[in-house]
């Protein structure tokens, strides 16, 4: 079987958690959200009510979703699924996260995937941290990488070596600093693939080089405006190219994105996307696309 080694193609198998098996309870959540930088607390039960709407939209057109399960050993972030692993053509890479106390999550997935005859094609090991957030596929055999807080150098110096029999270019995109160390800046936090030749981007955090790099390959880009990027409006996860998930609340990147042809569905994402800042995309992780 070929696994995902595109953020567009038509989404076949995705991984998520569910917030009863992340978040826990009300009581839970008082406890731990400081400690994992939430903006507030999430309301635990708007935050099932939201996920059970985004699940509605997932489940119509993903054929096969599976659910990570419950564990001690990880926190409130492993809602967000995508960030523990990235796939492959040939299965998954397993990640360190660079936020410390998501790390524990590696091992859980790692688990899993077993558990569920997934391959792993490689681990990160030693001092390398990286989150599938600053993974980007731009094409089957193109892979960039955010160098940032949450990406170091050891991790893409060992991800050259896991991805240097299936890809041709690997491209290291360096991130500015913004807002400092304790807050989460992905390369998806300003890019989003939602066909091969369009992106949803935030220009301003964007390094010139990649921004030109995306008009040599003639991808349109589709400019958020600041206060949704602020909104997550930069966070879109494309189920098939041009069919696509974004948090309500960003009118202009919906407008824009629907005079490039996309269907676009919303949910509500108070608290199961702003308050963490994690969109859909880090909500899912895709196993197969075709």
């Amino acid at each position: 079987m070929d696994y995902c080694c595109s953020m567009f193609k038509k989404l076949e198998h995705v991984i998520v958690k569910h917030p009863r098996d992340a978040f826990i309870s009300q009581e839970y959540l008082n406890r731990n959200w400081k400690t994992f930088n939430y903006i507030s607390e999430p309301d635990y039960k708007e935050a099932i009510r939201e996920y059970e709407e985004f699940l509605s939209i997932l489940k119509r057109h993903v054929g096969k979703v599976s659910f990570l399960p419950p564990s001690d050993q990880t926190g409130l972030d492993s809602l967000y699924a995508h960030d523990p692993v990235k796939f492959t053509k040939h299965g998954a890479i397993i990640l360190k996260s660079g936020k410390k106390v998501r790390q524990t999550e590696a091992e859980v997935y790692k688990q899993f995937l077993k558990e569920n005859d997934i391959p792993i094609v490689g681990e990160l090991s030693g001092d390398a941290v990286a989150d599938g957030g600053d993974l980007v596929w731009l094409d089957e055999r193109t892979l960039a990488v955010g160098r940032g807080f949450r990406t170091n150098d050891e991790a893409i110096n060992q991800l050259k070596e896991i991805t240097k029999p299936f890809i041709d270019d690997f491209i290291v995109v360096q991130l500015p600093y913004h807002q400092g160390e304790e807050e989460c800046l992905h390369l998806m936090s300003f890019i989003s693939m939602v066909d091969h030749n369009l992106a949803v981007v935030y220009s301003p955090l964007m390094p010139v080089f990649f921004r030109q790099l995306l008009e040599k390959r003639n991808v349109q880009m589709i400019e958020v405006p600041e206060d949704e990027y602020h909104n997550l409006g930069c966070n879109v996860l494309a189920l098939a190219p041009r069919i696509c998930v974004i948090p309500n609340g960003n009118d202009y990147t919906k407008r824009e994105l629907e005079k490039a042809g996309a269907t676009v569905y919303e949910y509500k994402g108070t608290e199961i996307s702003y308050k963490g800042t994690g969109g859909p995309t880090c909500l899912t992780a895709p196993v197969v696309r075709k």
